[in-house]
């Protein structure tokens, strides 16, 4: 008996371990970086978007003038000018 209590033991554990990773969001761990550049910031700007967020929005928030409170780009305060490059550069 005492070996069904391991066996059940283990079949909890691994139904755990598998809830924990299907209860990770996917898009956090598989986002593709967004590079911006702007000729008033140093270098290019890397972003990888957070679970609700694409490259568009984020270049949309670069570009708008109240835009304020996110930490893109070293929490640059550069608005307007903002184009998206590819990151292989």
């Amino acid at each position: 008996m005492r070996r069904h209590g391991r066996t059940g033991a283990r079949v909890l554990l691994a139904g755990g371990v598998l809830l924990a990773a299907l209860a990770t969001p996917r898009s956090a761990t598989t986002a593709e970086p967004c590079c911006f550049t702007n000729e008033a910031y140093t270098g290019v700007c890397r972003v990888v978007p957070a679970e609700n967020e694409d490259c568009a929005g984020i270049l949309g928030y670069l570009n708008d003038p109240n835009s304020s409170g996110k930490t893109y780009c070293g929490s640059t305060t550069i608005r307007g000018g903002w184009k998206q490059v590819g990151c292989g550069q």
